[in-house]
């Protein structure tokens, strides 16, 4: 399979780059979650240490993602008989997952920052902050709700696709074949 999409498939790189980045954000969400409801400090921290980790990853490959589509690769055309309607809402959802995406990232580093959360993470002594009493915090738990809604209907659309349709959308991302 070529790195580069053709105009019916994605290629390899942006291929590698979803499927990362959804096992990832899925990682990151979880962590999120379980870090929010976890009182034991010693365990949150744990699993702060997971979730910042991650975190990086996600905005590691997030501007990969942009820079290639940017600078090296077309996305691959619309399927074909799908409604311009149903196009313009895929196109919302994909860019609300990258602003989403950003907002999320910016306001975890804000949090790690403002918290001086990094040197606990790196194995510093310290106590951890009440990050809910922070403004990004609200952004990154909003956002936390806001991507697993864009998540809920991005899967949605693609089993649509698959087994309603059945046009082998999920084809053109790697599963199965054309």
């Amino acid at each position: 399979m070529p790195l580069k999409s053709s105009s019916t498939r994605y290629g390899a790189m942006p291929i590698a780059i979803h499927w990362i980045s959804a096992l990832a954000i899925f990682v990151m969400l979880a962590s999120g979650l379980a870090a929010v409801n976890t009182p034991e400090a010693a365990a949150k921290l744990g699993i702060l240490r997971v979730h910042v980790s991650v975190g990086v990853c996600v905005l590691v490959l997030t501007l990969m993602r942009i820079v290639w589509w940017l600078f090296f690769d077309r996305r691959p055309a619309a399927v074909q008989g799908v409604p311009g309607w149903q196009i313009v809402i895929s196109r919302i959802v994909h860019y609300g997952m990258y602003v989403v995406l950003v907002v999320m990232l910016a306001s975890g580093i804000a949090l790690a920052i403002m918290t001086g959360l990094v040197p606990m993470l790196l194995g510093a002594p310290g106590t951890l902050p009440n990050f809910q009493a922070l403004p990004p915090f609200i952004g990154h738990g909003l956002g936390a709700f806001a991507l697993m809604a864009l998540i809920a209907l991005h899967i949605g659309a693609a089993l649509y696709h698959q087994f309603i349709r059945r046009d082998r959308l999920l084809a053109r991302m790697g599963v199965g074949s054309n």
